[in-house]
């Protein structure tokens, strides 16, 4: 491993290349407003996701994970770090060599850039939907593994994963940690899964996956709702977002974090709940929010290991193999096509 890492560090320098798909098909002006709207006009107002993460948003949620009731990013860094060695192992022995190492929401890049002196790809592709902080933060990582090829891709891949032609087609990994494919329902999640087996995607394909795992719903809501208050600071930016995005006139003084946890549903949820009745208006449309009424922001399905490695198996993979921290609060899979 010490003559890899010093091979990736030592070779002649590349610069980082960068793809903005968001230009193109993946995230036209009206279309995102369209979609804005289509959520804050439904019966029961919602906003996805993916619209935590304006530049500040991706700071705020890196704040977060920082916290000591958010468990998820240390217990999963802690499964990686315990089981390196025999994830690097099952890994080669799948047949995937030459590696391109594919990082979907890939943020700040840490999780990846820590895998990459075990893991030796031949080129790293962070993939995120904001594209400022997926420039800076794959410009580090480059600066660390100068001969690394590096090729960042600003797109929303919730949709349709599409990569550039850049993007080598072959022996591909796709990481996806930090439990995000809990923000899918499980429709949602089978459906995005089989985009990664697909034919397209080409041969020697696996993904090595982090998911949160079933557990008390003290603990659960508490990773949502800390005690400082940045899971709420981060919640009602969204808001701000809104704002820029679509035009709206959302005051966050007027919104509430509230999180709970479905139990029904086996997910954790967010919402923003209106603190008095309120009118917000964008171009073209109003919506009048009653107090106490809500908009949903996010769920995050929790899962047991069979029923995560019985979605991989639906998906289309075909070997599922899964590691977890010794309270089993969360689970590292690796499953192959």
């Amino acid at each position: 491993m010490i003559h890899g890492l010093f091979t990736l560090k030592n070779l002649p320098s590349r610069p980082p290349r960068f793809i903005n798909l968001r230009k193109t098909h993946n995230a036209a002006p009206g279309d995102v407003q369209l979609e804005l709207t289509h959520g804050l006009l439904a019966e029961s107002a919602s906003v996805a996701p993916k619209f935590f993460y304006d530049p500040l948003g991706c700071r705020l949620f890196e704040a977060i994970t920082e916290l000591q009731e958010y468990y998820p990013t240390r217990t999963e860094a802690g499964i990686f770090q315990a089981w390196q060695t025999q994830i690097a192992a099952a890994i080669a022995s799948s047949g995937i060599r030459n590696t391109c190492l594919i990082d979907l929401g890939a943020g700040n890049c840490a999780k990846a850039e820590a895998l990459i002196p075990q893991l030796l790809p031949r080129q790293y592709v962070p993939v995120d939907i904001s594209c400022d902080f997926l420039r800076a933060s794959a410009g580090r990582v480059q600066a660390r593994f100068p001969a690394l090829d590096i090729v960042g891709v600003g797109m929303d891949f919730s949709s349709q994963m599409v990569l550039p032609d850049a993007v080598q087609g072959h022996d591909r990994v796709f990481f996806y940690p930090g439990s995000s494919l809990g923000n899918f329902s499980p429709v949602q999640s089978l459906a995005f899964l089989q985009q990664l087996t697909a034919p397209s995607q080409g041969a020697a394909c696996g993904l090595l996956l982090g998911i949160d795992l079933v557990k008390d719903s003290a603990t659960l809501v508490a990773a949502y709702d800390d005690v400082l208050g940045v899971t709420a600071a981060f919640n009602k930016n969204l808001l701000r977002h809104v704002n820029a995005r679509l035009r709206s006139d959302f005051d966050t003084r007027q919104w509430q974090h509230v999180a709970l946890f479905n139990a029904a549903h086996s997910r954790i949820e967010m919402h923003l709940q209106a603190t008095h009745d309120l009118t917000v208006c964008w171009p073209g449309h109003m919506r009048r929010f009653s107090a106490g009424e809500r908009i949903h922001t996010e769920h995050s399905y929790k899962y047991t290991l069979k029923a995560m490695t019985t979605l991989l198996q639906q998906a289309g993979f075909s070997h599922v193999e899964h590691w977890t921290d010794a309270n089993s609060w969360f689970g590292v899979f690796w499953a192959v096509v």
